[in-house]
């Protein structure tokens, strides 16, 4: 469960324990999105003075990206620990950037809005297949994984001058 009642968040310290589906409306576009069954979260969310609520716990879950070298589809882990404080608009007037707001008159508390900015933080921007992915071949496209390229190494003319020092002079 993702959603809790306030006035019992106000009596006593709830355990969390639920999965934010990839369904989810919450989820937008163009957002890395988990894939089934979604991302599990765990933790334990209490009160923290008048008004504000901290939820400590993690999540767990996998995402699709693309190799950055040769650009298939790969399936990466995404977890994280999550320490987030949530405060109601009234209380906290401050725009701090490490408070989630609650808006005013609000009586459940929603984790998924804020569990979603902490997965799209923790997925990972650069992805690979696997560890000794070739990639494509710089000067004719081929993906160096599946065939031979009989292009020669690419050179990069900044490296020229060292070059030239570095050879022995006659």
């Amino acid at each position: 469960m993702l959603y809790f009642d306030i006035r019992s968040l106000e009596a006593g310290a709830e355990s969390v324990d639920g999965t934010l589906e990839v369904s989810d409306p919450v989820w937008q576009e163009s957002d890395a999105r988990p894939v089934e069954p979604g991302v599990h979260v765990v933790g334990r969310l209490s009160g923290a003075g008048a008004g504000r609520f901290y939820f400590s716990g993690r999540f767990e879950g996998a995402a699709v990206a693309e190799c950055r070298r040769c650009l298939r589809e790969v399936t990466v882990p995404v977890s994280d620990e999550v320490h987030l404080l949530f405060a109601e608009s009234e209380v906290d007037e401050a725009d701090e950037d490490d408070v989630v707001p609650i808006p005013a008159g609000e009586r459940d508390l929603d984790l998924r809005p804020a569990l979603r900015e902490e997965w799209l933080m923790a997925v990972p921007a650069f992805a690979l297949c696997r560890e000794d992915c070739q990639g494509f071949c710089p000067s004719c496209g081929t993906d160096r994984n599946s065939e031979a390229c009989t292009c020669p190494p690419p050179s990069d003319p900044r490296w020229d001058g060292l070059r030239v020092a570095r050879e022995p002079q006659s």
